[in-house]
């Protein structure tokens, strides 16, 4: 049902209009002036208004001009001898214009249209606020932990030129990250190209990042590369721990040197795209144990930003998380409800997620499907295994001593980490001297 705002002087005419929407099933407010008219549509933010030229207290051009300016639909209407004018107001922002006395049927297709038109309005209006939302650290959390990856993140996009390394276990949300990167920096306008490096063989990866000249692999025209498809852009490139050696020189060769060769080919491709790399595996223990080039790790790791798993967030970043991906689902799932009852919020957030954002995507999405026709999600709606992962809900906050809460804290940070001292102690804000007494005094060990 579409909202309908008549703004006309003539008594006789908003009645009949009035009704013919009414019968159509449309919602139909109306007014006598331009002020009542103005006044109204900020009231009820109609679909579509209809705006009778001439008005008691001033002209329906000057009331255009502000119906415009607030992204309205406005359908003129005017007599006979006023067409000219009403085409004028065609031209500065009216949809259409009625001559009266008006055929119903023409004003029936006229509104149809206008109607087509506002919907169109509010989708660009909704893709852009989902547009932004997606490439900003807002929905990243609300803890200080959260606001310093966030506070890196802005960093990085304004330096377009440094190669980012991001880390953490996989469904963390390092590709979103990738994207929010890409988007807030000066390559915005430019491509941005992502490859998996665990999905393809060596070889096929070789041919996809590099491309190839005519000959080799059967191929037979010269093919473009991702890296050069990336061109002035940003290249992410998921789960680099898993890029085969072989390929490993020739990525060190785009960090140091800006150029590389096309397989099967001498000419030297220069290259301005900016890498993003990401991995859940642990670099340092992949340099260890020989699988991954020292030098190439250093060159990536200039300014790496660890993402904690989703256990290791707080309660008030995981609500903010929930919001977001609610928020991201909801034009896809009709009818879906559109708030969570308290007791699934707070299985939600008693659940370990150890498929991290990936996993908590997916369970909001079955909840939301198989909540359909309900006032919210009820813990029924959830999987087993978060509807009971919590065992008897504790309905009071139980206290605990500063230290009980330090130690608690400490324990998730290096869970995070995989047991990494260094980066858990960075991460806390204490030296690692002082992490290593703290694991001794609360035997985390």
């Amino acid at each position: 049902m579409a909202t309908i705002l008549v703004i006309d002087d003539e008594q006789d005419i908003t009645t009949v209009l009035g009704r013919f929407f009414e019968r159509a099933r449309h919602s139909v407010t109306v007014a006598h002036s331009t002020a009542e008219g103005w006044a109204v549509f900020q009231r009820v933010h109609p679909d579509v208004v209809l705006l009778d030229l001439h008005l008691p207290d001033g002209s329906g051009m000057d009331l255009l001009a502000r119906l415009r300016d607030a992204d309205a639909v406005v359908i003129m209407m005017t007599g006979q001898g006023d067409v000219e004018v009403a085409v004028e107001a065609m031209r500065v922002g009216a949809e259409n214009f009625l001559v009266k006395p008006i055929e119903l049927a023409h004003l029936g297709a006229a509104t149809d249209r206008a109607l087509e038109k506002a919907k169109l309005r509010e989708m660009n209006r909704f893709l852009s606020h989902r547009r932004e939302a997606a490439t900003t650290t807002a929905a990243l959390g609300v803890s200080s932990t959260m606001r310093d990856i966030a506070s890196q993140i802005e960093m990085l996009a304004r330096s377009d030129k440094t190669t980012v390394l991001l880390l953490g276990e996989s469904g963390t949300g390092k590709g979103r990250v990738a994207e929010i990167i890409h988007a807030q920096s000066l390559r915005a306008s430019k491509p941005f190209v992502e490859v998996n490096c665990a999905s393809l063989t060596a070889q096929s990866l070789d041919s996809e990042l590099f491309g190839q000249e005519k000959g080799p692999l059967d191929a037979r025209e010269r093919q473009m590369g991702l890296i050069e498809v990336a061109e002035g852009g940003s290249l992410f490139l998921d789960e680099i721990g898993d890029l085969d050696a072989t390929l490993q020189p020739k990525l060190l060769r785009i960090l140091e040197g800006k150029s590389f060769r096309r397989l099967g080919g001498t000419e030297e491709v220069r290259t301005e795209a900016r890498l993003i790399a990401a991995t859940s595996k642990d670099l340092v223990n992949e340099v260890t144990a020989g699988k991954f080039r020292e030098d190439l790790y250093y060159r990536l790791s200039v300014m790496p930003i660890t993402l904690p798993p989703l256990r290791a967030r707080t309660r008030e970043d995981l609500v903010q998380l929930i919001a977001a991906v609610l928020d991201d689902l909801r034009p896809q799932l009709g009818e879906a409800p559109e708030r969570v009852a308290d007791a699934a919020l707070e299985r939600l957030l008693k659940y370990a997620w150890p498929g991290n954002i990936r996993e908590l995507r997916n369970v909001l999405e079955r909840a939301m499907i198989m909540a359909r026709g309900s006032a919210e999600i009820l813990p029924g709606h959830l999987p087993p295994e978060v509807r009971d992962a919590s065992g008897i809900l504790v309905e009071h906050y139980t206290p605990r001593s500063l230290e009980e809460v330090e130690r608690i804290h400490m324990e998730r940070t290096l869970r995070a980490h995989a047991g990494n001292r260094t980066r858990a102690a960075k991460e806390l804000g204490i030296s690692r001297a002082t992490l290593i007494k703290k694991i001794k005094d609360y035997k985390l060990d």
